[in-house]
């Protein structure tokens, strides 16, 4: 057992990875800004300590790392509502130093970090830049530190599958930019936190370490749409387009999947290249099967429906 905590705990890895952390018998500790947020998120707050606090000020962050093994780092800073003047990228730096600083005073053995992949062919877009930029802060956090880099995780609550269901769900046609061809390898959700939960205690990580994950299937853009209409159960006919993703259009988009600018315009910058894994280790290393894109695309659906309508079925 090792004694855990959880950032970011009303997000979608957060919430999720909670009870999976709990159910093994870990001793586990939220943070959080706002403890309501994280029972919102359908966390069973019974006899779970939620520190409050702020990431980006430092608040709490002494107290939540008070004898702590095993830190999660799950926050990012493009969520809406967030100030913008000085820019998400600026304040993701920031949070992840000051973080940072609170685990080594802490004497924390191991950070936890959930971030992107990074391009091998194209500039990183200011997105996945301040991904990577996180990851080498939180790389000199703990000793045995590991950052996880994924593309675009499917499942219910996460917000790239979800703005791609709404994009899908509400246009007679799917028009797709000449970003269509471009290739990435989504990764299911169920996947993703397997891989966090056997970051807790695998013997794999001796030192710091960074690892992609991802799906088992390359796909471009334009099919990985294709396949949630699909599976959505409609017949949307794609329209392709000869023209590059400009800030007008990743405005239109957002405006149709009904998201807040802020956040899908960043996500839409990554989208420019080929976004795929540099090494395959993770899967052998901390033995994690990975489920099939369909099965994860249906997956997501049928928890999504769980809770909340699909429009489209």
């Amino acid at each position: 057992m090792a004694h855990v905590l959880v950032t970011g705990a009303s997000g979608y890895v957060g919430a999720a990875l909670l009870p999976r952390l709990r159910a093994v018998g870990h001793d586990v500790r939220a943070f959080a800004r706002a403890p309501e947020r994280v029972a919102a998120a359908g966390v069973d707050m019974e006899d779970l300590d939620v520190v409050t606090g702020d990431a980006t000020t430092g608040a709490g962050l002494d107290r939540a790392l008070d004898g702590i093994d095993v830190a999660y780092y799950l926050i990012h800073s493009m969520e809406s509502g967030a100030p913008q003047a000085d820019g998400f990228a600026s304040r993701e730096r920031r949070s992840a130093e000051l973080f940072a600083d609170a685990a080594q005073r802490a004497g924390v053995r191991r950070v936890v970090y959930l971030g992107g992949l990074v391009p091998s062919a194209y500039a990183a877009s200011t997105h996945l830049a301040s991904r990577l930029a996180v990851e080498e802060t939180l790389l000199h956090a703990a000793p045995e530190a590991v950052a996880f880099r994924a593309s675009i995780v499917i499942g219910a609550r996460s917000r790239s599958f979800r703005f791609l269901v709404r994009l899908v769900e509400r246009v007679p046609v799917m028009p797709l930019p000449n970003w269509r061809d471009n290739c990435t390898q989504p990764i299911d959700g169920r996947d993703v936190l397997a891989y966090l939960l056997a970051a807790a205690t695998s013997n794999a990580i001796t030192g710091p370490l960074s690892l992609d994950i991802a799906g088992p299937e390359v796909v471009s853009y334009g099919a990985l749409i294709t396949r949630i209409r699909d599976a959505l159960l409609l017949g949307r006919p794609p329209i392709n387009l000869n023209f590059a993703l400009t800030p007008v259009s990743s405005r239109v988009a957002a405006a149709i999947a009904g998201e807040d600018h802020a956040l899908i315009g960043p996500l839409m910058e990554g989208l420019s290249g080929d976004l795929l894994p540099r090494d395959t280790r993770a899967p052998e290393l901390l033995d994690v099967r990975l489920h099939k894109l369909d099965a994860a695309i249906e997956r997501a659906l049928g928890d999504w429906e769980a809770t909340e309508d699909l429009r489209a079925r």
